[in-house]
């Protein structure tokens, strides 16, 4: 019976453990690319671009409805190498917000998940009308869907498509690359599995949520990368072929 119940725990922490890590993607094996884990979010920062490749966190009930105040305090990342750290100072005067991929209103639960999501590793360059706008709008929007469903799993990031892409940075070394737009990859995992991608250019976005919503397959084909890799494959084919907003009451 002991035994019995020893293997049942094995296999629970092991399921926990595996759910902890859908919304990571598919590790990227690039020398430019450094993968930062920190309390609230984990983060592959382009050593070339100086901004994150992805971002990618749970989303929980719990973490939605924590009481901890927002620090405002944008902050260079220790865990990166000096000379490819972002400073607070890099982005004054280039109209462009330092634009959070994992908010802060998801790291209300724990000081030091605040304090690390404003890292600068965790910004991109962002116009105010997206961030204040449609892309806080999706924000507010997915804390609803952890609220609701308990859970969700979430990954966030910049995509280029001009090359060369602009740059910004008031230091000869830090040259940080701007986006020109942007990505997000939703999951509940339950009785009904399902996923969902948006993609929104880095600028005014004045049309309903539902215009911007694609597939995951869609935001995969755009990124080259592999999300929710650790889902039965029958499962993630499905759910990442489909874009279905009503679904998501959207």
């Amino acid at each position: 019976m002991r035994i019995s119940f020893i293997l049942c725990l094995l296999l629970a922490t092991s399921i926990i453990t595996q759910a902890q890590k859908y919304e990571l993607p598919k590790p990227l094996n690039r020398t430019d690319e450094k993968t930062l884990v920190h309390e609230g979010y984990t983060c592959s920062f382009n050593t070339s671009r100086l901004t994150p490749t992805y971002v990618a966190w749970c989303l929980t009930r719990e973490r939605v409805n924590g009481k901890v105040k927002r620090t405002n305090f944008f902050d260079v990342d220790p865990s990166v190498e000096s000379r490819y750290q972002v400073r607070h100072s890099d982005y004054s005067g280039t109209r462009f917000d330092r634009g959070h991929m994992c908010p802060a209103a998801d790291n209300q639960h724990s000081q030091k998940a605040m304090v690390e999501c404003f890292y600068m590793t965790n910004m991109c360059p962002q116009r105010h009308a997206l961030n204040s706008g449609a892309w806080n709008d999706l924000e507010i929007q997915c804390r609803s869907w952890a609220r609701n469903y308990g859970r969700v799993y979430i990954c966030s990031g910049p995509i280029y498509d001009k090359k060369p892409y602009q740059t910004i940075g008031n230091r000869r070394s830090c040259r940080i690359a701007v986006p020109d737009r942007f990505f997000k990859v939703v999951l509940m995992v339950g009785r009904q599995t399902k996923a969902i991608g948006f993609i929104y250019p880095n600028g005014s976005a004045n049309k309903e949520m539902r215009s911007y919503a694609v597939s995951v397959d869609k935001v995969e084909q755009v990124t080259g990368l592999n999300f929710f890799y650790l889902l039965d494959d029958k499962i993630e084919n499905q759910i990442e072929k489909e874009c279905k907003p009503s679904a998501w009451g959207i």
